[in-house]
């Protein structure tokens, strides 16, 4: 849910599974005030410069910041960018999937786990360099070289236009991976730069190092999966897709019209190369009921059957999730203070559309279980979308008046 992860934490638990950690440690020289602080930004524009391949056109500027005032930039852009009725409708949207308890304050838990994890962030807004007051100092040059890389970022395209673009849920998801990735990539050639990054495992194939290091922190301990896995996916995947892009088109940067549209292209760089980009899906008719309007992309739904499958399910899911081309679901007022979800999606073939169908027909079955019969009505309907093969998907209170004509879809023009 590209919308809400608007405060990009610092990947200092990361560093530990790439062999960062106790050889930066051992290096670091203590960074104790603001004047020292500068000093280490001043030594690491050089190093940043050569690992990303970009000129900074000013200088950075760096400033300290509390843990308290950390919490305060949270709930401000908490705020600003995610106004209540918007929140509300994406909190409602993955309840109904699944992806959240029904009892889950989804604004407390995100202020909550950003506070804990940001050691430091980059403000677009301000365009200045925060490090958190309490961050030990020999991580504090590991927190300033991840997040000089976003602030040279900053200086060659507007990252909040990025991060925000409304309803398009998977194409920022795929932005934030490539924001995320080069600095994660950056960073370790900045902090060691005898490193080979062409030598190192895949980052992502190494998540459970990082999930068993994060979940020593109590609110990522205690978030749901669905959090927990967004929250790495940036980091991870992203580093090795733009690992693969520096190696494919060496001297380029995977920004502008090269910034992929998928977290389909981020997980699969093949399909990236082959300009395969999913399908635009958009409903016919009103929007003016809609509660919320969005997407989920491959990488959602691979963490839906996982959700729903259980503990067998991370192996299952990239198969399950595998041939996506595109989706679209709405969340609309049923009765009661009760909501309906619509959700389609399109596929590569009739083949791959049948085994996604056959897997959420699995899934939605456990979903609900025998709690919500007689109360609730689902179906799961293979059909064809201008001519793709695509699945709908129908959940809703049985008494609902749009059964009666669900809401249709079309490709968009």
């Amino acid at each position: 849910m590209g919308g809400v992860r608007i405060v990009r934490i610092l990947g200092l638990v990361l560093g530990g599974g790439v062999g960062l950690g106790g050889g930066c440690r051992e290096r670091a020289e203590a960074v104790q005030n603001e004047s020292q602080l500068r000093q280490v930004v001043q030594q690491m524009v050089p190093a940043v410069e050569r690992a990303t391949g970009l000129t900074f056109k000013r200088p950075p500027v760096v400033q300290r910041r509390t843990r308290a005032q950390v919490r305060d930039y949270v709930i401000h852009k908490f705020d600003s960018d995610l106004p209540p009725a918007e929140l509300a409708g994406a909190q409602a949207a993955y309840r109904m999937f699944g992806l959240l308890p029904d009892t889950l304050d989804l604004r407390a838990t995100l202020v909550d786990l950003y506070t804990e994890q940001v050691a430091g962030y980059f403000d677009p807004d301000s365009a200045t360099l925060y490090v958190a007051a309490d961050v030990d100092s020999p991580l504090v040059r590991m927190t300033v070289s991840h997040e000089l890389i976003h602030a040279l970022q900053a200086q060659y395209l507007d990252l909040d236009s990025v991060l925000q673009q409304k309803r398009h849920n998977d194409r920022r998801s795929a932005a934030q991976a490539i924001l995320e990735g080069q600095a994660t990539l950056a960073q370790i050639l900045v902090m060691m730069p005898e490193q080979q990054t062409e030598g190192l495992p895949s980052f992502w194939e190494t998540r459970k190092v990082f999930r068993t290091q994060m979940a020593q922190m109590r609110e990522y301990a205690h978030a749901p999966l669905w959090l927990r896995e967004t929250l790495i996916f940036p980091y991870l995947a992203g580093a090795d897709f733009v690992r693969w892009f520096d190696g494919r088109h060496p001297g380029h940067q995977p920004f502008g019209a090269a910034m992929p549209v998928s977290t389909e292209q981020i997980l699969h760089p093949d399909r990236y190369d082959g300009h395969d980009n999913p399908t635009v899906l958009e409903f016919t008719g009103s929007d003016r009921a809609v509660r919320y309007e969005d997407d989920l992309g491959e990488f959602e739904i691979r963490l839906l059957f996982e959700q729903l499958l259980g503990d067998t399910a991370e192996a299952q899911a990239p198969l399950l999730a595998s041939g996506w081309n595109g989706d679209r679901y709405r969340v609309l007022p049923a009765e009661k203070g009760q909501d309906a979800l619509v959700w389609y999606s399109v596929w590569n073939d009739a083949a791959t559309a049948a085994r996604f169908a056959r897997g959420l027909e699995r899934a939605w079955s456990r979903r609900w279980g025998a709690g919500a019969a007689g109360s609730r009505r689902s179906r799961i309907d293979r059909l064809t979308i201008d001519g793709s093969p695509g699945v709908r998907l129908v959940d809703a209170p049985a008494g609902w008046a749009g059964w009666r004509a669900i809401p249709a879809i079309r490709i968009a023009p």
